[in-house]
């Protein structure tokens, strides 16, 4: 974990304890103050807009000893960003020092422990609006990180997570009327210890779920399912038919059992070492050239 004078071991401590990797996340004055709550957010700033900004403002100052966690994409914005809280801020001895709560974290280029970070750095992300975050959400939700989600867009971009959440069965995460909601799931996540609590153990219990795999997470299926509905568009595109609606629906028993990605894992296994074969031979034949 991180902490004053340790140092950040990738996916070890509570998002509480690593404080976004700050040594005084809280503050000039606030040596012996805890972190109650990370929200984290790790979108590119281009999807930052000023309404959202302001209510992840409002959600800080209802949630004392909060602090947000943003990635430096770019770190160039970093001065803007911070410019614009110390002018959007409602002022008083609470907001004040806001700036000193929000911190950044350097770009992992490794995309994997990008994903462990989510694990150990956040309690809870807040999503972008009206541009959802997409491979960053994902990645949130399969750490175990909660994802409060606006639910009140029209376009595709702006409902990626609303529908993740309601096939994960997290439909409280979705403010459906809009930013006011959105604030409240956010507070109170922060401030209900025993809801944040069943919340996230829901969502872990999803992608521990096995004999049948949870169907969010269960690629196989949803890549058969949508090969299946390709190959009903093409077909309905042969027989010179109207342009409609393709319904995709299974047979027989549905989901992806242990025993089958054990299977595909040997096949994989079995291909690689063929193919690690088949160099070892081509290096011996070109020595012996």
């Amino acid at each position: 974990k991180a902490g004053k004078g340790s140092e950040y071991e990738l996916g070890v401590g509570s998002p509480q304890e690593n404080a976004c990797l700050s040594s005084n996340p809280l503050g000039r004055d606030m040596d012996d103050e805890q972190v109650s709550f990370v929200y984290c957010n790790f979108n590119k700033f281009l999807k930052h807009n000023p309404e959202t900004v302001r209510s992840w403002i409002r959600i800080l100052e209802q949630v004392p000893n909060s602090i947000l966690c943003l990635l430096e994409n770019p770190v160039e914005g970093i001065p803007n960003l911070r410019k614009f809280v110390t002018e959007a801020s409602s002022g008083g001895d609470d907001s004040a020092d806001l700036n000193d709560r929000i911190h950044f974290l350097p770009w992992e280029k490794n995309p994997f422990d990008h994903q462990r970070r989510s694990y150990s750095l956040c309690n809870a992300m807040l999503d972008s609006y009206p541009y959802n975050g997409h491979t960053t959400a994902q990645d949130a939700l399969y750490a175990g990180v909660p994802l409060i989600t606006r639910s009140d867009g029209d376009d595709m971009s702006s409902r990626v997570s609303t529908s993740a959440n309601i096939v994960l069965g997290l439909e409280e995460m979705n403010a459906y009327r809009g930013i006011e909601e959105y604030e409240t799931i956010a507070i109170r996540l922060g401030t209900d210890k025993d809801w944040f609590a069943s919340i996230r153990t829901k969502l872990i219990e999803t992608c521990q779920q096995k004999n049948p795999m949870h169907p969010y997470w269960d690629v196989p299926r949803y890549v058969n399912n949508f090969q299946n509905g390709l190959k009903a568009i093409w077909d309905n595109f042969l027989a010179g038919n109207e342009i409609g609606h393709v319904e995709v629906k299974e047979e027989g028993e549905q989901g992806t059992m242990e025993i089958e990605i054990v299977a595909r894992e040997e096949k994989r296994q079995i291909a690689k070492d063929g193919r690690e074969q088949n160099t070892t031979r081509g290096n011996e034949h070109g020595d012996e050239l």
